[in-house]
């Protein structure tokens, strides 16, 4: 954390229409554009199956780390903004997408609110989440949940593959 009064967020980006690897790379220059938030450490790309309905096409997964100044519901409606500019549809639940941006952790807060739950509701589940949130914070301990190490090694991985 810097003592500009930054804090640490971390984004989970998933795409699987319209070339998802280049939904994810369009999407990380977009996070990286938003007004006083800059990139720290970008995963790499992985490929999963699908999680909720299997007539579509594997997903794009990545985790972003940036620094932002935009309170928890900002960066919320900026993620939401690069998703509907990217072509996010929202049909049904779990359904393909251009761009699927999730906040995963912001700082160690817990937040619960109607529209934004940090962390990241069936983040300790989600091996396209644990797998390249450990990739780029390998000491990461999230708030009630524990030690990323300790998640990723009860999480399976689910046809995940590092692509």
């Amino acid at each position: 954390m810097n003592n500009d009064n930054s804090i640490t967020a971390y984004i989970g980006l998933g795409s699987n229409l319209v070339e998802p690897s280049a939904q994810i790379k369009n999407a990380r220059q977009a996070i990286n554009d938003l007004e006083h938030s800059q990139e720290l450490a970008f995963s790499s790309l992985y490929s999963s199956p699908p999680m909720g309905p299997q007539d579509q096409p594997d997903y794009v997964n990545a985790v972003m780390a940036i620094s932002t100044k935009l309170s928890p519901l900002d960066l919320l409606h900026s993620l939401q903004s690069i998703e509907n500019e990217q072509g996010r549809v929202r049909e049904r639940r779990w359904g393909a997408r251009t761009l699927d941006l999730d906040i995963l952790l912001y700082a160690d807060e817990q937040i619960n609110l109607a529209d934004l739950k940090v962390p990241h509701i069936g983040l300790r589940e989600r091996a396209f989440v644990l797998y390249p949130l450990q990739e780029i914070a390998t000491d990461l301990t999230i708030p009630s949940l524990g030690h990323i190490n300790d998640l990723v090694a009860q999480c399976p991985l689910d046809g995940l593959q590092k692509l």
